[in-house]
C-alpha cells in the first residue's frame, strides 16, 4: 500500500548509481516515484524495490524540453541527478539543468533538488567545475527555492572509484596521480538519504546549498592504500610527480587515455566541503566511514579468493 499517494517525485537519472539508492529511500517514504531517463530499461533493476503502483518509467532527455514537461507533469518534487564528464557538459550541466528547473516551476512542483559537485566555481579552470557552477545559477534563477547538493567523491558497491582501484591492484605497480589532493568520500546511502529528505522536506531544505562529504578527509594516496587494505591486496604504490600527470592529461583526447585535461585541472584542488558548510548533519545523518562498509564488496578482489572481508582500523576525522 502506498502511504503518501498524493506525492510524486520525478527523478532524472534515477537509473544510475546514486539514483538506485535515492529511489529506495523514496519508496520507503511511501511516495510514488517516476524515473526519467534516456533509456528506461537501464533503470528496470530498481523495480523490485518498489510496491505495486509506486514506480513509473518515462523516456526523457533533459535537453529535450517537451520530454521534460512530460516527465514532470503532476510531480510534487523533482530531482536532477544528471551529469557528464567529457563532451556535452554545457548541454547537460547548464541547458538541461535550466530546462528541469523551469519546467518544474511551471508545473507547480514544491521542491527541486539539483545535484552539483564540490568544486563548482564560475572561475574554475576546468570546464566541469565552470559548467556545474553555471548550472547552479541557472537552476536558482528558474527555481529560487531549489536545493543544491554538492557531494565529494561517492563510494558504494557499484561505484567506479573503489572498484576501479581494487581491480588495478593486480598490476605490479600502482601509479597514483595527484597523490596529495584531498577528498572526503561519502557513502552512497548517506548521500541518497540526504537527497530524499531534501526532496520531501522543501520547507526545511529549500533554497539551501549543502556540501556533502563523509567523516574522513583522505588524500588520493591514502584513499588508494585504504582500498588495497580493504580488498586484502598488496602492491607497490608509486606516487607520480605532477609533471607526469600534466603530460598524460595533454594526451587525454586519445582513445583509452586514463585522464582528460579537464579531470587533471579538477584534481589540482582539494575536493572537500567548505568549512562551516552544512552537510549530512543538517539532515540528521551520521556519515558512514569507508572502512565500515567497503570490505563487503571489495573482498572479491582478494587474490587468494578466500578473503571473507573485515573491518580495518581507519580513524575517522571530522
Amino acid at each position: 500500500m502506498i502511504e503518501r499517494p498524493d506525492e510524486q517525485v520525478t527523478v532524472f537519472g534515477g537509473g544510475g548509481f546514486i539514483g538506485r539508492y535515492l529511489c529506495e529511500y523514496l519508496f520507503q517514504s511511501g511516495v510514488r516515484v517516476r524515473i526519467a531517463s534516456r533509456n528506461p530499461r537501464h533503470a528496470y533493476s530498481v523495480q523490485p524495490l518498489s510496491q505495486v503502483g509506486q514506480l513509473g518509467f518515462f523516456q526523457a532527455d533533459i535537453g529535450n524540453r517537451a520530454s521534460v514537461e512530460h516527465a514532470v507533469r503532476d510531480a510534487t518534487a523533482v530531482v536532477n541527478l544528471c551529469g557528464v564528464f567529457g563532451k556535452g557538459m554545457q548541454a547537460v550541466h547548464v541547458d538541461g539543468a535550466r530546462n528541469v528547473a523551469e519546467v518544474a516551476k511551471k508545473a507547480g512542483a514544491a521542491a527541486v533538488v539539483h545535484i552539483s559537485a564540490i568544486g563548482a566555481d564560475p572561475g574554475s579552470e576546468s570546464n566541469y567545475g565552470r559548467t556545474k557552477s553555471e548550472g547552479e545559477a541557472a537552476v536558482r534563477k528558474a527555481f529560487p527555492k531549489a536545493t543544491i547538493v554538492r557531494p565529494s567523491l561517492v563510494f558504494g558497491p557499484e561505484d567506479d572509484l573503489t572498484n576501479r582501484f581494487a581491480a588495478m591492484a593486480g598490476l605490479p605497480l600502482l601509479p597514483v596521480l595527484a597523490a596529495k589532493t584531498n577528498f572526503q568520500p561519502v557513502y552512497v546511502r548517506d548521500l541518497a538519504q540526504a537527497i530524499a529528505k531534501a526532496a520531501l522536506q522543501p520547507r526545511a531544505h529549500g533554497g539551501k546549498v549543502y556540501e556533502i562529504g563523509g567523516p574522513q578527509v583522505m588524500s588520493m594516496v591514502e584513499l588508494i592504500r585504504a582500498i588495497l587494505e580493504l580488498s586484502g591486496q598488496k602492491t607497490e604504490v608509486v606516487e607520480l610527480p605532477d609533471f607526469a600527470g600534466d603530460l598524460i592529461s595533454k594526451l587525454g583526447w586519445l582513445p583509452g587515455s586514463p585522464l582528460t585535461r579537464d579531470q587533471w585541472l579538477m584534481l589540482q584542488r582539494d575536493n572537500v566541503p567548505a568549512k562551516n558548510a552544512p552537510g549530512l548533519a543538517a539532515f540528521g545523518i551520521r556519515p558512514t566511514p569507508l572502512a565500515a562498509v567497503a570490505y563487503e564488496w571489495l573482498g572479491r578482489f582478494h587474490r587468494g579468493g578466500k578473503f571473507a572481508g573485515r573491518r580495518i582500523n581507519l580513524t575517522a576525522t571530522s
